[in-house]
């Protein structure tokens, strides 16, 4: 490899560890919508799931980290225009802090389900796997510890608590799926979860 073909590979990384934090913060501008248990539904999540599903494991983790360092600055990327330290102290810290994590572990999902040479409905399939584990079970495994030590709640009520998002989330999953689908399809040679071709 040469070292201009590695600066030019190294920059297309960059930029789309970048372009999906910046996707992140696009689902942001979605209102948000408020409960009482103090943690918002909002659109984010999507962002997570596809991060991970899109560019893999490692380059998910570092889009989330990106994304989530511009909000510690005081950036008013969060659903509802919030942003600074402020926000990794409310109910719902342990959901934002798991992002990371969460597209980390999707993208490693979807890099075991999907083959070298899978077929877009395979790749849907694969997502939607991949997303659940990543964008459900462990963004609401994060989120119930938050909710024990921020909110003060119990394990049972903080996880009947988080169950309110999941249909939402299922929902996203889906979207998710149905986004990779079509970009399979267009871009056949898209290196999924960071997948070898």
């Amino acid at each position: 490899m040469t070292t201009e073909h590695h600066t030019e590979t190294r920059a297309q990384r960059i930029a789309m560890v970048a372009l999906f934090a910046a996707l992140l913060a696009a689902f942001g501008l979605i209102p948000k919508i408020d409960l009482p248990l103090g943690v918002p539904i909002t659109a984010q999540t999507t962002g997570v799931m596809l991060a991970g599903c899109m560019l893999g494991a490692r380059m998910g983790f570092q889009a989330m980290v990106l994304f989530l360092a511009a909000v510690a600055l005081g950036l008013p990327l969060l659903s509802g225009g919030r942003g600074g330290m402020g926000v990794f102290f409310l109910p719902s810290a342990g959901y934002l802090i798991s992002y990371p994590v969460a597209a980390a572990v999707a993208g490693l999902v979807m890099r075991a389900l999907a083959g070298k040479e899978s077929s877009p409905a395979r790749l849907a399939a694969c997502a939607f796997a991949a997303s659940v584990v990543g964008g459900i079970v462990v963004v609401h495994a994060f989120g119930v510890v938050g909710l024990m030590l921020l909110a003060k709640l119990s394990f049972v009520q903080a996880a009947i608590g988080t169950l309110v998002f999941v249909p939402g989330d299922l929902v996203k999953c889906v979207l998710v799926a149905l986004i990779v689908h079509t970009v399979a399809r267009g871009l056949p040679d898209w290196r999924f979860g960071g997948r070898r071709l």
